[in-house]
């Protein structure tokens, strides 16, 4: 594990990641070290009782948009249009949103202030994108995340519901919207059964790399 200088923008060749994907400690959130991180496949997931902490975990969690999986409720939602979607209208509710649901298996929320304040910049700069799904008028449900437009690659950060369906609806979006553009994969980061359910699905490291790299 490698730590990190605050004074320059660098990361390790992720072939240097722990067995559990933690690659670096330290640094600091500015812009230019998370567009760097995000370029390189590395990402910072930490909460307020520790450092930075940079991971690339292998396999990579991805879904392709094509294999985006629909049951037949959530078509019948979408069809039933009781949602209303829209994008990067209020990135910073649901930014706050993510941070406030409360999930399984986790004593807090690893969106701390500072990561707000981070992703809130990029948001400005047109680089962190949020998908908002409303009920009559009120926020419900929706997702942010990082968009590599020149790689072509959305790198899902985190959603929230606050009825049911609400965060697969803003998922769906998303999806035909970077269909739409040809994008050739969403990075879901990590392992999760729900992530599975909805088409994600695990690849090697390098191969990740590789797609995004352009090779």
């Amino acid at each position: 594990m490698i730590y990190l200088s605050s004074e320059n923008i660098f990361f390790p060749d992720v072939s240097f990641a722990r067995h559990d994907g933690l690659l670096a400690v330290g640094g600091d959130l500015s812009t230019e070290r998370l567009l760097e991180a995000y370029r390189n496949g590395i990402f910072p997931w930490y909460d307020d009782n520790q450092p930075i902490l940079w991971w690339s975990p292998d396999p990579r969690m991805v879904m392709f948009p094509k294999k985006l999986k629909v049951s037949k409720s959530l078509r019948k939602i979408i069809n039933s249009k009781q949602f209303e979607v829209t994008f990067n209208e209020s990135f910073s509710e649901v930014i706050r949103h993510c941070a406030a649901v409360k999930r399984k298996d986790q004593g807090g929320t690893w969106i701390t202030d500072d990561m707000i304040e981070a992703y809130q910049t990029l948001h400005d700069m047109g680089v962190a994108k949020s998908v908002e799904v409303w009920s009559q008028g009120n926020l419900v449900g929706g997702l942010y995340g990082i968009d590599l437009a020149d790689e072509r690659i959305f790198c899902g950060e985190s959603m929230f519901s606050l009825e049911s369906n609400a965060s697969k609806v803003a998922l769906y979006h998303l999806v035909q919207k970077l269909l739409g553009k040809e994008y050739r994969l969403i990075d879901c980061q990590m392992y999760t059964p729900h992530l599975q359910s909805l088409g994600a699905e695990e690849m090697p490291r390098n191969e990740f790399i590789s797609i995004l790299k352009g090779s």
